[in-house]
């Protein structure tokens, strides 16, 4: 019986012992900066909730743990690395982050050490990059590490507060030296495979005209940056870019590539508008008569625009009114306002075959001419010739009135 008393003794003496040991752990004095491996127990509206084992329970900001949709990026039971900032109403506070008060001030070395990233407010544009506040402390960026998109402008981020990593920590803290880039980088990441998810060819997006070229302009939409050529930006010809675009507009384009592997995206605009060559056939039916302008000259023929998206060629054997040109230049001249018939519509293969007006109707007035003397059954005088020397004799008469 005393040796079970004996036991029963020594056994509550352990638990004793053990609980006192737990409640001096508990009781251990963290410092600001101090970092630790933390449990999420619960997410709730405002707060992370932790667990930090021996040193009892924290809570943490939720928004620090939202993606750029609003989205909780943890989940509980999950285990990260925080930072003890301060308690209050004793209840440990933390951040996932270093960059305020005692925490930014005192833990800077060990957030360079660590890779743990840091709050710092863009205070102004220097040589080279900007400087950036960490608390009290002052920082250097380089403007190629600062992560701005294509076509940014570098003064946009001054008086913003971003996330940074310090990648150079010397001197004490007298000269730090930060990045943003992979950061920037991982988030571009992040966001570029949700998009692979959800992106499809055909599909219609909003972007972002980040950049314009001579062969087109760069579209931005959201982590994927991709071309919009010119060829594809509207039905009719365009001379510039910046006649139609600017950096920094906002427009609706059309998926015409997804490719990932190559990192190669390209964009429609011109897709979205309807095709001027859907109501060709009715709008320029054959035989009919319209008012256009020579768009440019080739050895082969003039193209006539007659709407937007919708140019016609007059073969060069059509521009001489019988006689035959080396160049259509020697009848016509770019810019040069003109009217034309239609001679035959090929809707599939979009292409419109068009004449000269006045040279149309002096081949009808020609062919009226010899039709009548063929309906009397007589033959037409010799000095009248062929259909194509009365056309010309028309065509001189024409010019000579």
């Amino acid at each position: 019986m005393a040796e079970e008393q004996t036991t029963v003794g020594a056994a509550q003496e352990e638990d004793f012992a053990a609980m006192l040991e737990q409640s001096l752990v508990k009781r251990q004095k963290l410092e600001p900066g101090q970092m630790v491996e933390a449990k999420i127990v619960k997410i709730s509206g405002e707060w992370v909730f932790l667990d930090l084992g021996g040193k009892g329970e924290g809570y943490l900001d939720r928004k620090e743990v939202l993606n750029e949709s609003g989205a909780v990026t943890v989940h509980e039971g999950d285990v990260l690395r925080a930072y003890y900032l301060s308690t209050k109403n004793n209840e440990l506070l933390f951040t996932t982050r270093i960059g305020t008060g005692a925490a930014a001030r005192n833990q800077l070395e060990d957030a360079w050490r660590g890779g743990v990233p840091v709050e710092g407010a863009v205070a102004k544009e220097v040589k080279g990059g900007f400087e950036v506040r960490i608390g009290t402390a002052r920082a250097f960026c380089p403007f190629s590490q600062m992560g701005l998109r294509r076509g940014e402008d570098r003064t946009s981020c001054v008086g913003q507060t971003l996330t940074f990593l310090i990648t150079e920590y010397g001197e004490g803290g007298r000269n730090i030296v930060v990045s943003r880039r992979p950061i920037v980088e991982e988030e571009q990441r992040k966001q570029r495979h949700a998009l692979r998810e959800t992106l499809l060819e055909g599909m219609r997006v909003k972007g972002t005209v980040t950049s314009l070229q001579n062969f087109g302009a760069f579209v931005n939409i959201g982590a994927v940056e991709g071309l919009l050529p010119i060829s594809e930006v509207a039905w009719s010809r365009i001379g510039k870019m910046s006649d139609v675009l600017a950096v920094g507009q906002q427009i609706e384009v059309i998926i015409k590539k997804l490719d990932w592997e190559n990192n190669r995206f390209s964009f429609s605009l011109k897709d979205i508008l309807t095709d001027p060559w859907d109501t060709v056939v009715e709008r320029f039916p054959a035989g009919s008569f319209h008012s256009g302008t020579v768009a440019r000259l080739a050895p082969f023929g003039a193209f006539v625009t007659l709407a937007e998206g919708i140019d016609g060629l007059i073969h060069i054997s059509k521009l001489g009114g019988g006689k035959r040109l080396s160049h259509p230049k020697e009848a016509l001249k770019e810019g040069q306002a003109v009217e034309v018939r239609v001679e035959s519509v090929d809707r599939a293969s979009r292409k419109l075959s068009l004449v000269l007006a006045e040279i149309s109707r002096a081949e009808e007035e020609a062919a009226a001419t010899l039709k009548e003397y063929k309906q009397r059954g007589e033959t037409a005088p010799k000095n009248l010739g062929s259909l194509g020397e009365l056309l010309k004799q028309q065509m001189d008469k024409k010019n000579n009135a």
